[in-house]
């Protein structure tokens, strides 16, 4: 086993806190980053995405898009407007998150009835 693995792996299998993995599914899989890459299916404007986001606040709206853009998912330009506007796009690695999301969407909305009934028989048997 690789110098970088060893210690990392217990019965086979990585540690959670040991997959270096796991700060970048944090930071892309949280609420407003994957609502601003589905937001971004072309590009749009800082206050364009902020409407089309609702409950989000600007200060959360601006740390999202740096992280994302710090992580290669999405492209920041600089407009040569008056007063000077600014752009949001996603990359090559931003558009390929995109196929996967939806097929988690798409598996998150299928299966909500049953997530949901489950979730109810939960609290009905906790709070016996």
């Amino acid at each position: 086993m690789p110098t970088s693995e060893a210690g990392a792996a217990v019965n086979g299998a990585r540690r959670p806190n040991d997959d270096p993995s796991r700060p970048i599914l944090e930071q892309i899989a949280d609420k407003w980053s994957m609502t601003i890459l589905t937001v971004l299916s072309e590009p749009k404007r800082f206050n364009e995405i902020k409407r089309q986001l609702e409950g989000v606040t600007q200060r959360v709206l601006t740390q999202t898009l740096r992280r994302l853009e710090r992580n290669g998912m999405i492209r920041r330009r600089v407009l040569p407007t008056s007063p000077v506007g600014v752009e949001y796009s996603l990359t090559r690695l931003g558009e390929s998150l995109r196929e996967p999301f939806s097929r988690l969407h798409t598996w998150a909305v299928d299966n909500t009835d049953e997530i949901r009934a489950h979730q109810r028989e939960y609290d009905r048997r906790t709070l016996d």
